[in-house]
């Protein structure tokens, strides 16, 4: 088996390739720290699963994982984050990802993560498969922020953490007036006045601390 482990902290990176050499079916275990290896490294070699961090510089891993659905279709996809399950599991499976991991649980559930993506199934944990179950039967509306694309979420969140137009624009290389288009559909959506309600909306709701 061929992994491929694609995350920018070094210390992260480095520690989930020891926990997958161990496993004795891994033949090797690749490296990449940024969007421009991963597509790099997937184009000159096919691996079985690549452990792909939603939170990369420039592209996210949701962007990451939409081209490598476009360039590598049968690439099977392990989404790891810091970011609560219920924040990004479903929109991570949703883009095509065979799995969504916690990074506080991959040290114990990554190499079962691994081999039950790597076999060609889904891969979630029994707390989100519990919430989905809750979700399924219910029916309650979606909260404001569910109703955002994947793009909106992720100008949400930043504009939640104070950063401003610029910050943003610079860290998702788009321009200053389309993270501003953006804005202004995620106020319209959520039906909110300004970033401080933004801000307000996303630590009432634990998107934030």
């Amino acid at each position: 088996m061929k992994i491929l482990i694609a995350d920018d902290h070094t210390v992260v990176r480095k520690g989930l390739m020891e926990i997958v050499k161990d496993m004795p079916e891994v033949e090797e275990v690749d490296e990449a720290a940024n969007a421009t290896d991963v597509m790099q490294k997937v184009e000159n070699k096919i691996y079985d699963v690549l452990v792909l961090d939603i939170s990369m510089p420039g592209k996210s891993g949701l962007d990451i994982l939409k081209d490598l659905k476009i360039s590598v279709p049968d690439l099977h996809v392990l989404m790891l984050s810091t970011y609560p399950e219920e924040l990004y599991a479903v929109r991570a499976l949703k883009a095509g990802a065979s799995g969504y991991l916690n990074k506080n649980t991959a040290t114990e559930e990554l190499t079962i993560a691994i081999r039950k993506v790597a076999a060609g199934r889904k891969y979630i944990s029994s707390s989100l498969a519990e919430q989905l179950a809750v979700n399924i039967g219910s029916n309650s509306d979606k909260l404001p922020h569910e109703r955002l694309s994947d793009r909106e979420f992720q100008v949400f969140r930043l504009v939640a953490e104070g950063k401003t137009l610029t910050e943003i624009s610079e860290s998702l290389f788009l321009s200053n007036k389309t993270v501003s288009t953006y804005k202004t559909r995620i106020l319209e959506k959520m039906d909110l006045k300004s970033s401080t309600e933004i801000t307000r909306y996303a630590i009432t709701n634990q998107i934030i601390e």
